[in-house]
């Protein structure tokens, strides 16, 4: 007899393992490892769907008790095989179900409806047809007439032609069928997010930056196939023709590629780029299409219809036959961090990806994640540097505009005086300007409008957070102190949170600037399944003058007529809770910045700060990267923050507010045994940065030390200590980790 270890797709954390079914006689040559199958579950007996792990011919437990597999649903493919082994390394390097890990590497498999194209076809000779078309005319049949004729005309007529152009109804049409006079023919129609537009091939012209950094990254896919790059180019340097060379390069060797994008915003645009090099080969997927359409793209993955397939994070798991490069473009955007369950990274997932399939991985930004940068000068990947702006362009003229200078007003200053005046300049000479209010940490940090101070916590050097009765709290900690009455460094009595939001910059836009044509991209205004891509459209073509937005207007775009860009409250994302706050705030303001003079017209770019002395934004300002990366590391080393230390989030979630707080008491207690004396430090249990949603509430707690081995090892045992407690058992836990180094803690290859 053999047996099969299934991991039932069931959530539930004791559930977490596998479970031995016997196969039966009949599914001998069915049942393989890797295999989706249906087995009875529980004392109930209910059916469930579960993933074949492995065979073997020992049994665990008494024989007599172990249950038969039903039926063999699908045999995955050798590509989805290489993805459950995925699956697995997410399930231990992050800590979430295998049954979790297993739906999101295999997405796939969700029943949709296949849809069919049906065409009409002619079933008799020329003659014999001619014939009957004679005869229908005598007996006055015009409708089969009229589809007899145009078949002798063209054999093969899509079915939507012959009912709608012809007006052929399906009644006659099952009728002639019937008589064997045609033939239905039926095709699976893919569905195709793609345009139906016919591109010409474009020959992607390098310059000799571009060139020298594909040639690099091919002759590093020559020695080792899995090797693993970063290019930090500037805003405007062309990192996208460098990606389109390489693919070209091995896509013509036969293989597939995935290139990765923040933003669906992106998507059209990036799409359209590749799609003038690879034609209809190329394909799209993101969270706003179809189940059906999702299903088709994966569909003709598969069976190498495509060689390149571009989407944000979801993508990632493209079931390639014989995948070649991922490519992660931006990828600094917290955008590639899951917040669910498991709470995996596209960088470090890539890795491990690439490195299961020999793929490369290729990293683009012109701001990196300090993990990707400590990397790349840590030798463990190569570092590629682009330093200038493709053609004739040059980095726009930077101004930073001392908000302390400016009147105090009750809601923070919106548009400075010198903004207004530079916007009334650009739009005199039929220029376009963008506006980007810096929206992160607006929602409850405490900063002084006189000297800019902001309030912090005393243990982690983060923001603190108001909440209601006047109290401020660290989310890291949960150091509590109450809202002070005036500014502790210069005595003001102007401390407040910035709560305006973009709908309070138009109006104000609109009545400074009354002639001019505004657009405005936020979370509200994108409401439709293409209502995003509409509005980017539309100032793309001029249509608008200004176009106001939060962060989803300064990822990648592309606007060769805006040459000034406004920067609103340019320090209030250095007030988030969070130790990565300088690190987001540079990137955002960088990003911006880039956004201006991407053509001939020289770009201006200002930015309004209360704090205009912030190393952060004065290194945005200069588009100084270097200066940056070596004054933020110094912090995150003294602080042993990463990618200088391992971090590990214990996130935990319950209804019962009570209950949340004395089982996060229980999991610190238990943590604090099983580290002893190890260099590892605990802060917390303490308020998410929003502490309830949904009715749900939340905390966190975190370990922190410069070992990533001890902090697995934590929580490893964690983990046994919360399966074996009934007292977890209404408790939802997440973990989300961030290591010290890439290579040897996150994403090792095989072997290493």
């Amino acid at each position: 007899m053999r047996y099969a270890d299934v991991a039932v797709d069931i959530t539930a954390k004791a559930l977490d393992r596998t479970f031995q079914y016997l196969i039966p006689e009949h599914l001998e040559k069915e049942v393989e490892e890797g295999v989706i199958i249906q087995a009875p579950f529980g004392n109930g007996n209910r059916t469930i769907t579960g993933y074949v792990m492995s065979i073997s011919e020992t049994p665990r437990v008494d024989p007599d008790k172990i249950k038969p597999i039903i039926a063999v649903v699908t045999r995955l493919s050798d590509e989805e095989k290489r993805l459950t082994a995925l699956a697995v390394w997410i399930r231990d390097r992050y800590g979430s179900s295998l049954a979790s890990a297993l739906r999101t590497v295999l997405p796939a498999r969700k029943k949709t409806a296949v849809r069919q194209k049906r065409i009409v076809c002619l079933a008799l000779d020329r003659n014999r047809a001619e014939q009957e078309a004679e005869e229908m005319k005598r007996l006055h049949q015009q409708a089969r007439l009229r589809l007899m004729e145009a078949l002798l005309q063209e054999e093969r007529l899509p079915y939507e032609v012959c009912t709608g152009k012809l007006h052929v109804t399906g009644t006659v049409i099952r009728t002639m069928v019937q008589k064997g006079y045609i033939r239905i023919e039926r095709t699976r129609q893919y569905r195709n997010p793609v345009p139906d537009q016919a591109f010409a091939h474009q020959e992607v012209q390098l310059n000799e930056q571009q060139r020298a950094a594909a040639d690099r990254i091919l002759s590093g896919i020559r020695q080792r196939p899995d090797c693993r790059f970063l290019i930090q180019g500037v805003t405007g340097s062309g990192k996208t023709e460098v990606y389109i060379e390489v693919i070209g390069q091995i896509v013509a060797q036969g293989k597939q590629a995935i290139v990765l994008i923040p933003e669906i915003a992106l998507t059209y645009q990036t799409l359209m780029r590749f799609y003038h090099r690879f034609g209809g080969r190329v394909s799209v997927i993101h969270s706003r299409m179809s189940a059906g359409e999702k299903q088709d793209q994966f569909d003709r993955a598969r069976q190498g219809d495509l060689d390149v397939m571009i989407g944000p994070r979801s993508a990632l798991f493209t079931p390639f036959p014989n995948l070649g490069i991922i490519v992660i473009d931006e990828e600094h955007e917290e955008s590639y961090q899951s917040e669910q369950s498991p709470r995996y990274h596209a960088r470090e997932t890539a890795y491990r990806r690439g490195a299961l399939e020999g793929a490369c991985v290729v990293l683009g930004s012109a701001t990196p994640s300090l993990e990707a940068s400590f990397a790349a000068r840590s030798g463990e990947i190569g570092l590629i540097r682009l330093d200038r702006r493709a053609g004739l362009s040059a980095l726009p003229a930077t101004r930073i505009i001392d908000l302390r200078s400016e009147v105090p007003s009750s809601d923070g200053m919106i548009l400075s005086g010198a903004l207004q005046a530079e916007m009334k300049d650009t739009l005199q000479k039929g220029e376009q300007v963008m506006l980007f209010l810096n929206r992160r940490g607006y929602s409850g940090s405490v900063i002084c409008s006189s000297c800019g101070h902001s309030l912090r916590c005393p243990h982690c050097d983060v923001s603190l957070t108001l909440h209601r009765g006047g109290n401020l709290v660290c989310h890291y900690c949960g150091h509590t102190e109450r809202m002070p009455s005036a500014c502790p460094e210069c005595g003001s009595q102007y401390l407040r949170t910035f709560r305006f939001g973009t709908e309070q910059v138009e109006t104000q836009v609109r009545q400074s600037f009354p002639s001019a044509r505004v657009l405005r991209l936020d979370r509200d205004t994108v409401t439709g399944k293409d209502a995003e891509l509409k509005i980017l459209s539309a100032f793309a073509g001029h249509e608008a003058d200004i176009l106001i937005g939060t962060q989803m207007i300064v990822k990648g775009h592309d606007f060769p007529d805006v040459t000034l860009m406004g920067i609103l409250m340019a320090d209030l994302s250095l007030n988030v809770p969070n130790y990565s706050a300088n690190e987001r705030t540079f990137q955002l303001l960088t990003q911006a910045a880039g956004r201006a003079g991407r053509s001939d017209r020289p770009g201006r770019v200002l930015i309004q700060t209360y704090k205009p002395e912030h190393f952060a934004i004065r290194c945005a300002a200069a588009q100084d990267y270097d200066a940056f990366y070596e004054r933020e590391m110094r912090f995150r080393q003294d602080a042993g923050y990463p990618p200088a230390g391992s971090l590990t989030a214990v996130h935990m979630s319950c209804a019962d507010k009570d209950h949340l707080t004395l089982a996060g008491n229980y999991v610190r207690q238990f943590l604090e045994k099983v580290i002893g004396d190890a260099p590892v430090s605990l802060l917390g249990p303490a308020d998410e940065t929003v502490a309830r949603i949904a009715d749900v509430w939340r905390q966190v707690l975190y370990m922190k030390g410069s070992s990533g081995a001890l902090l697995r090892y934590a929580r490893g045992w964690l983990e046994k200590y919360i399966e074996i407690n009934e007292g977890f058992s209404n408790i939802e836990i997440t973990y989300e980790t961030s290591w010290a180094g890439e290579k040897a803690e996150a994403a090792a290859r095989p072997g290493e």
